[in-house]
């Protein structure tokens, strides 16, 4: 049962984001230090996922990772502030924009990667590696892109990145370490909860956004769209063409794809303004529905090449 909830969480999240149009109160209450306290749950689920095993796996697949881990700092960044420059976004959605295009993989890549098909050790591992260099990286390039923009606070963005994302996790792998079988016990329901915080998480700010998000028109979800679009594309492309390798291209894809857009809605609401964190929200929704497609896509050819 665990598996399958977990499974439909482009539904649940879709569902989470119709609903918050509709009838926004029903969803608006997740709010303030919920949204905080729900993603540490998240990276603390993830971290309890972790041992020493999965950092291990960077000696196996040394240039896949960095490959991997190089697309999603460069790519995703760049085309955020490409597709915020072409379709001419309000400042702070422009900023939220490139804040969540700056954000590591998310953890929902390795449900999907495990879905479509990909190698899942690669995808765990490439989530863990970009998240820790998301306490660096994020709050650099965030700054970096943004500095034009507007003036960002890199210290506190690096503080609260390290406060959401380090501290968690490492709860989580020391709790794994010490107490496994305990956790053990807990694994099979923290995916389901990571699925319906993420849900709450969107439907709150779209449901608290709703007028900003009408406002902004076709553009914003034009620019968020283009920019899961090109992540998923050239995360697919590049690593084939150097890679040689389907399972890999197809793994790299998806976490290039695939941002943690709940880190990108929790450092925008501690940093930015309100209507920064709505990006982040309508990017969760968008990368779900890319990564259902995806993993439909290559399932069905996997079945095919066995005819």
């Amino acid at each position: 049962m665990c598996q399958r909830f977990t499974h439909a969480f482009p539904v649940w999240v879709i569902g989470a984001g119709i609903l918050a149009v509709i009838y926004p109160p029903a969803l608006t209450w997740f709010k303030g230090p919920f949204i905080t306290y729900g993603l540490g749950v998240i990276m603390l689920g993830m971290g309890l996922t972790l041992t020493a095993d999965d950092f291990k796996r960077i000696l196996i697949y040394p240039k896949w990772i960095l490959l991997g881990v190089v697309l999603q700092y460069t790519v995703m960044p760049f085309t955020g502030l490409a597709m915020a420059t072409i379709f001419d976004l309000p400042k702070m959605l422009a900023v939220g924009l490139i804040l969540v295009a700056s954000c590591p993989g998310g953890t929902a890549s390795n449900v999907v990667s495990f879905i479509a098909g990909a190698n899942v050790a690669l995808s765990v591992s490439m989530t863990a590696v970009s998240t820790l260099l998301a306490i660096v990286m994020t709050p650099l390039l965030t700054d970096y892109l943004v500095g034009s923009r507007l003036d960002v606070d890199a210290w506190k963005l690096f503080i609260d990145t390290i406060k959401v994302v380090l501290v968690p996790i490492v709860l989580g792998v020391s709790l794994n370490t010490f107490f496994h079988n305990t956790t053990e016990k807990i694994l099979p329901v923290a995916p389901p909860i990571a699925v319906i915080v993420i849900a709450l998480i969107v439907g709150s700010i779209i449901g608290k956004g709703k007028s900003e998000i009408l406002a902004a028109g076709p553009n914003l979800f034009l620019a968020i769209g283009l920019l899961h679009l090109v992540g998923f594309l050239l995360g697919y492309l590049v690593s084939k063409l150097l890679m040689k390798n389907e399972q890999v291209a197809r793994t790299i894809s998806i976490e290039v794809g695939m941002q943690n857009s709940g880190l990108g809605v929790v450092l925008a609401r501690e940093n930015f303004a309100q209507m920064a964190t709505i990006p982040g929200a309508i990017s969760a929704l968008t990368h779900c529905i890319y990564g259902s497609i995806a993993s439909f896509i290559w399932t069905r050819a996997k079945k095919r090449a066995r005819l």
